[in-house]
């Protein structure tokens, strides 16, 4: 987490400042990569329990690392919608919700709040997919 923390640090630097010279485009990037490098950074700290037994390292942070891979594919592939609407299910699951009807419900709502929070309130738009594009079928 502090390596992907300090990746995206780097790779925040990239961003092109605004139209009046300011790093308000930087601002979210640089805030979420500060989060990584905490959390990676209290992750290495010992534990408090030195007579713990060494355990397996976890594979749910790898499975979510995976996800967000796939989920930035298609989301240059499919657009937005139809890639959170697949890819939300999944997540939850992850996080061990089980029930079909939460999982079926989350995969309609959740693209719709994230619709209406960065389109209609925010007026931020993802790019649209390169294959296919639900917006360009119910006109977005």
């Amino acid at each position: 987490m502090l390596v992907v923390g300090i990746g995206t640090v780097v790779a925040t630097l990239w961003i092109p400042l605004d139209h009046n010279g300011s790093w308000d485009a930087r601002s979210f990037p640089l805030i979420s990569a500060a989060t990584l490098i905490l959390l990676g950074g209290l992750l290495l700290r010992p534990s408090a329990d030195e007579e713990a037994p060494a355990t397996s390292i976890p594979r749910g942070p790898f499975y979510l690392l995976a996800l967000v891979i796939i989920y930035l594919w298609l989301i240059g592939k499919f657009g937005y919608l139809i890639s959170t609407a697949a890819i939300a299910p999944v997540t939850l699951w992850l996080f061990g919700i089980r029930n079909p009807t939460t999982l079926a419900v989350a995969a309609i709502a959740i693209p719709a709040a994230y619709h209406v929070l960065f389109f209609e309130v925010l007026g931020v738009f993802p790019p649209y997919g390169e294959w296919f594009d639900l917006f360009d079928v119910i006109g977005g």
